[in-house]
């Protein structure tokens, strides 16, 4: 991804890039996708009906992260609290998606790798959380 070559160029910017954010940013648009294709993958299932709450919590993340990654590319300085608390959301929706996708990972390889993704992406949005000082105004 180009994430950080754009955001350096911003005029706001000027250069000085939080990399925590990035790797959140990074993280938060490939968790999207890899929980999108668990949703899927988990609808193809014989046993779909068993998969109903991986699916909604697949879907509620991927929208979460998408949110949250599109929000903070806007990072030019103007809501930084904003941004933290998406981060802070992201980061628990990444979770719960894991635990749920953990229950079935020993049968369905899909939960397991979305399982994995999830906790990365849970990781990044921590640190970068914990990387942004918002100042007040």
């Amino acid at each position: 991804m180009q994430i950080q070559p754009m955001i350096s160029t911003h005029p706001d910017v000027r250069g000085s890039v939080n990399d925590s954010l990035i790797r959140a940013i990074e993280a938060g648009y490939g968790c999207a996708a890899v929980c999108r294709i668990c949703a899927d993958a988990c609808l193809a299932e014989e046993m779909v009906r068993d998969l109903t709450q991986c699916i909604r919590l697949d879907l509620d993340c991927a929208d979460v992260c998408l949110a949250t990654a599109g929000l903070a590319v806007r990072r030019a300085g103007s809501n930084e609290a904003l941004i933290k608390r998406m981060l802070e959301t992201c980061a628990e929706a990444c979770a719960d998606c894991a635990i749920e996708c953990e229950k079935h990972a020993e049968m369905h390889e899909h939960c397991r790798i979305c399982a994995e993704e999830c906790r990365r992406c849970e990781d990044a949005c921590r640190e970068a959380a914990a990387s942004i000082r918002p100042s007040r105004h």
